[in-house]
């Protein structure tokens, strides 16, 4: 997983039917407000942010719709998967991969025991080995700007530099049915 919101499904029988993938449960009226905030209104800097993150490209319609039919249909969806198709849709974890999720993991047991400068250089780590992996950059970047995610002196980059960096048409792969 390496964003959020991501799901996986899992049949009855424990097996998982459709691996990691973004999945938007529904639309969030919260989040749908910010879609027709004025940025004329908002300071310079976060009318920037505004403005990049409506960008972003999602269709909760669609994966509701998906997942209704799955709960319907059973292994009879054409949204459940085959093992084969599972392991073909799913990404490979190489040594890079492997090794950033152990740094990731050290990184919480360390700011959970209240070492966090010790957290800091597995988190760098994390995010040298897999800058594509979102949650490790904003699990990371929380916990020193938990309102933005913005600039700081301990990490490069910030969720804005990042997203606009990728192009924020790019933050989510698109749903592949």
């Amino acid at each position: 997983m390496v964003n959020v919101p991501n799901g996986v499904w899992i049949d009855e029988e424990g097996m998982i039917v459709r691996p990691a993938e973004p999945a938007h449960p529904g639309r969030n009226p919260e989040s749908e407000s910010f879609r027709t905030i004025d940025v004329s209104t908002l300071p310079p800097d976060v009318a920037e942010i505004l403005i990049e993150a409506r960008k972003i490209q999602t269709d909760p319609d669609a994966y509701v719709s998906m997942l209704r039919d799955w709960a319907e249909r059973g292994a009879a969806s054409r949204f459940a998967h085959t093992p084969e198709e599972v392991i073909a849709r799913s990404h490979a974890r190489d040594e890079a991969q492997a090794t950033a999720a152990a740094h990731f993991e050290l990184g919480a047991f360390l700011h959970d025991a209240g070492d966090h400068d010790a957290a800091v250089r597995h988190w760098r780590e994390a995010h040298r080995l897999a800058p594509e992996n979102w949650t490790y950059k904003r699990n990371a970047w929380n916990f020193e700007d938990p309102m933005r995610q913005g600039r700081t002196d301990v990490y490069e980059g910030s969720w804005f530099d990042d997203v606009k960096l990728l192009g924020a048409e790019n933050y989510y792969p698109p749903l592949v049915p």
